[in-house]
């Protein structure tokens, strides 16, 4: 085989894909569908049923032995399948073998493609547990604990000051060089989800305007509807006591789900 023959192979092997997504509608679970989207590739959908401990059972715990979504399986280069778990590692999988033209990352080896990793793994250390535990102890926990909801509300905002000072810096509008990239992507679920945290946004005028910035791509529009309705614009027109409502059909499951995993 010639070197033209060589590289030709190695390009259409990169770009055949088998991708499918197993997932929910969470804010890391539509992170990979929204990058799919923006990336433009193909792929099949699998819902995880959470609440009913679908992400538990053994053939999903071979696809992610830690029983958590999201997660991807995909045709590798050498023609066998291949798994992908954790959201920033398969958002990095994807944007590595994939976005050749650079659509939402930079080449690897320049500045902004480790700026671009500082971010994501920021939001895998941050914002993702931080918020998260907030969501916790503010809508699920069996009782309200106000050292635990004023801790992680308090860090949440710490961390969206983090963002909003760099967007306030950004000419681009976006958290890294002159275009939106995976970091970006990886953060927006997360922040859409504020007011269900009880995070106040008029505090962060730029962070909130890049959330809306973010609506405006077509790829964010279509994949964070996967696998079921996002439910941004439902949740600011709720009141307080309805979303103390929706928790409580899902405080149960949440505190069953803990026993079952503490034994």
């Amino acid at each position: 085989m010639t070197a033209r023959l060589r590289q030709v192979a190695r390009h259409f092997s990169s770009k055949m894909s088998d991708i499918h997504l197993y997932t929910g509608a969470t804010p890391n679970g539509i992170k990979i569908s929204i990058l799919l989207e923006e990336l433009g590739l193909p792929y099949k959908v699998t819902a995880i049923e959470m609440t009913t401990n679908t992400q538990k059972e053994p053939w999903f715990l071979e696809i992610n032995p830690n029983g958590r979504i999201p997660a991807i399986t995909d045709m590798f280069t050498d023609g066998k399948p291949i798994r992908i778990f954790e959201s920033g590692s398969v958002m990095q999988y994807l944007t590595d073998r994939y976005d050749t033209e650079h659509k939402v990352s930079y080449p690897r080896g320049s500045r902004e493609y480790y700026e671009v990793n500082s971010w994501l793994m920021w939001q895998m250390g941050g914002i993702g547990p931080m918020q998260g535990q907030l969501n916790h102890f503010n809508r699920y926990a069996p009782e309200k604990i106000e050292y635990g909801i004023n801790r992680y509300k308090n860090e949440t905002r710490r961390l969206y000051r983090t963002m909003e000072t760099q967007l306030k810096s950004s000419t681009s509008g976006y958290l890294v060089g002159d275009r939106c990239t995976i970091a970006d992507i990886a953060c927006w679920g997360w922040v859409t989800t504020a007011k269900w945290s009880g995070v106040d946004m008029a505090e962060f005028p730029v962070l909130d305007q890049w959330v809306k910035r973010m609506l405006e791509r077509p790829g964010v529009e279509k994949g964070r509807h996967v696998p079921s309705q996002h439910s941004y614009e439902v949740i600011l027109k709720l009141s307080e006591e309805e979303m103390e409502a929706i928790a409580g059909g899902s405080r149960q499951w949440v505190q069953e789900s803990m026993k079952q995993e503490a034994k």
